[in-house]
């Protein structure tokens, strides 16, 4: 395990040292079934609309949150192509900028493959966007708009609908980072792609061994800090292994997981758990471990049992991490909660116990048939 160093763009003033996240869009099959989903289990409220020649979209929000649901009715919809590949997942990471031209000059300038130049929008609060290059299929927006504006260009607003209190719902603060699965042989050059192109900084690195199995994991982050994706590859000296399925079954790179943070993940776990999410299971010998290695900060044992929540810690402090059940047909997406009580790490220490929880859920499908 590595902090990395940082060594490329020192000093102020590039036109990508301010990007954060502004939203994040998936390709979906049917809009009605996903924003079911993200309603029931998640408590996101649809806050926008828009009915296309070629696409329906909607826009949800909660907290900090906002996802674009956008479903392809035309064969000329990039949507449509993307969910014939690799069912519904993130297609579009948008990030918001102070300038978008001068952001995409300088990732076109330093390797982007440009998609979409500047486009300007007329009458809207959102002045400017554009798109370069990600990973996979995966694209970035590049969004230059007013605080004020709550939407995208294109989006009508929808009144509020539901009669749910903020309080009802669980609490899901904002993303905390994307888990990215990689190809072998890609993860060195996508990493220069972000720092060279968009400015991000690597900020950590290790190999995490699981018997004949084994990944290379780097991490990249935004000069805010406010987008951070966790880059895995699989290790070509080691035995297949998950991150093989993922890449099999997704077909290609994409994100395999969007971790969301929490003020409370006790309490998270709980109220998603009411509202139909389920949670991968952790091996017992975990929990009969733990309070050996380390002196918990928050939560008691019995709590993190019961509800299957890890633990890491790192010289920063300590975080509380559990992963949904992956209810995707092809088993390539899923989602975590993460509660940090100052760690700035990613629960390097978990991978093990996640890893034998999710062969475990393999396990049972194959001998379940579902």
């Amino acid at each position: 395990m590595t902090m990395a160093a940082d060594t490329v763009h020192k000093g102020a003033g590039l036109p990508v040292d301010d990007l954060r996240l502004d939203h994040v869009e998936f390709y979906v099959e049917d809009l009605a079934r996903a924003s079911s989903h993200w309603s029931t289990h998640y408590g996101f409220t649809p806050v926008g609309s828009v009915s296309g020649a070629d696409h329906l979209a909607l826009a949800m929000r909660h907290d900090r949150t906002l996802l674009i649901l956008t479903q392809g009715t035309d064969d000329n919809h990039p949507a449509t192509a993307y969910v014939q590949q690799h069912g519904d997942g993130v297609a579009r990471i948008a990030l918001r900028t102070g300038d978008a031209a001068a952001a995409y000059e300088h990732a076109v300038a330093h390797g982007a493959r440009p998609v979409v130049p500047p486009t300007r929008h007329a009458g809207a609060a959102t002045r400017t966007t554009a798109v370069v290059s990600g990973f996979g299929d995966v694209v970035h927006v590049l969004v230059e708009r007013d605080d004020s504006d709550d939407l995208p260009p294109g989006f009508e607003p929808l009144a509020p609908a539901g009669t749910e209190l903020p309080g009802d719902g669980p609490a899901l603060l904002e993303v905390d980072h994307f888990a990215v699965c990689l190809a072998v042989g890609e993860l060195t050059d996508t990493v220069a792609h972000y720092r060279e192109a968009l400015g991000f900084r690597e900020i950590f690195e290790e190999r995490i061994a699981v018997g004949a199995q084994a990944m290379l994991s780097k991490v990249v982050q935004s000069r805010s800090g406010d987008i951070t994706l966790t880059l895995i590859q699989p290790d070509p000296e080691a035995e297949p292994g998950q991150i093989d399925d993922f890449l099999k079954n997704h077909g290609g790179a994409g994100v395999q997981h969007i971790a969301f943070a929490s003020p409370d993940a006790a309490t998270t776990v709980r109220v998603l758990a009411d509202r139909g999410v389920e949670f991968l299971t952790a091996p017992a010998t975990y929990y009969e471990l733990l309070g050996r290695r380390m002196e918990l900060k928050r939560h008691d044992l019995d709590t993190l049992r019961s509800l299957n929540l890890l633990v890491d810690e790192d010289h920063a402090g300590q975080l509380f991490q559990v992963f949904t059940r992956s209810v995707h047909p092809r088993r390539t997406l899923f989602f975590e909660i993460i509660e940090r009580l100052g760690a700035q790490t990613f629960g390097s220490s978990n991978i093990r116990a996640l890893y034998e929880a999710v062969e475990l859920e393999m396990a049972r499908r194959d001998s379940t048939g579902r």
